[in-house]
């Protein structure tokens, strides 16, 4: 039985449709990564499988959102709160506007002890908890607030926090994105080690396809609110299907080629309620016909994908229609 399983959900925020039809699947102890431009969808669809929405503005006018056996939308606020943290827990991209600045490191992991598992809210699981994510000098780190902490610091105290509950499933939304490279790669590293340890699932929502194939077990790649291709990292990185895929990955430099100028994306991503009629990346495809601006394709399995199991949005691609850069 999957731990998550959206079906068809769709959500509008004040009347604007800004997630069609979506349909994922995350198995327990594996990791899906969600990938795309800022503005196709992914953050909020995250903040979906929890309701963490305020409702209104946002509505669900069609889907499921099934999380550890519970249809999400159909839960009550008590339910929601017992769902939050103990099922699902959430790091996001800016730790320091997630902490409290006036409360110790210290004290606020065991705040979060306190509401979801009060018989550990104590010292040494503080300690064993920032021991685990790889803070250095525990004692001396749980004393101080948080602006005393670097970025990276910040970032291992938001996931301690996230990990006290001992969740199911974590939600890492750009977890490295305002950090360095080095640090980057130690964030990465460390999850990957926590979830073999724990054994917990992970939905990392990326637009860096850098960490994709060190973390994912399955990659979705999100457009305009609905997702244009799926399958797994090793075949969807080396062979992409859909020509919004080859796109962001031709935009990645390659170390081992010499470039002058790194390939770009012409345009934008198209704005909520103003999607194209067709296929919404038709405007800016390098292989789109005249049929692509009519006809809204569906996501169906690609018959040159190898090995099979890939699905794709896009009719027109084979292994021989290269995206041109």
């Amino acid at each position: 039985m999957p731990l998550l399983e959206i079906r068809d959900l769709c959500l509008d925020l004040h009347g604007t449709r800004v997630v069609d039809g979506l349909s994922l699947t995350l198995e327990p102890g594996q990791s899906l990564c969600l990938v795309g431009e800022s503005g196709c969808g992914k953050s909020v669809t995250a903040l979906s499988l929890a309701r963490l929405l305020d409702s209104p503005p946002a509505s669900y006018p069609r889907g499921e959102i099934h999380l550890a056996g519970q249809n999400v939308l159909q839960l009550d606020s008590r339910a929601l709160r017992q769902l939050r943290g103990a099922v699902v827990s959430y790091v996001f991209q800016e730790p320091g506007a997630s902490l409290n600045p006036i409360l110790r490191v210290g004290s606020q992991i065991r705040e979060a002890l306190q509401i979801h598992r009060p018989e550990a809210a104590n010292d040494d699981e503080v300690l064993r908890l920032l021991r685990l994510v790889g803070i250095p000098a525990p004692e001396m780190r749980a004393r101080d607030y948080p602006h005393q902490l670097s970025g990276g610091m910040q970032q291992r105290l938001a996931l301690a926090l996230a990990l006290a509950t001992r969740p199911q499933l974590l939600v890492a939304d750009e977890p490295t994105t305002a950090l360095d490279v080095t640090i980057q790669a130690q964030i990465i590293d460390l999850l990957r080690r926590l979830q073999r340890e724990l054994g917990m699932a992970i939905l990392l929502i990326t637009h860096n396809l850098g960490l994709v194939a060190d973390v994912a077990d399955h990659v979705a790649v999100m457009y305009a609110g609905e997702i244009v291709e799926t399958g797994p990292p090793d075949s969807l990185l080396h062979d992409p299907s859909h020509p919004y895929t080859r796109a962001l990955l031709a935009s990645v430099p390659d170390l081992h080629t010499p470039v002058t100028r790194l390939l770009n994306i012409p345009g934008a991503v198209p704005t909520p309620g103003q999607w194209p009629p067709g296929c919404r990346f038709a405007p800016r495809c390098p292989i789109s016909r005249p049929s692509c601006t009519q006809v809204h394709p569906q996501l169906l399995p690609d018959p040159h994908a190898s090995p099979p199991g890939r699905l794709t949005r896009c009719p027109w691609t084979s292994p021989s229609t290269a995206v041109p850069g």
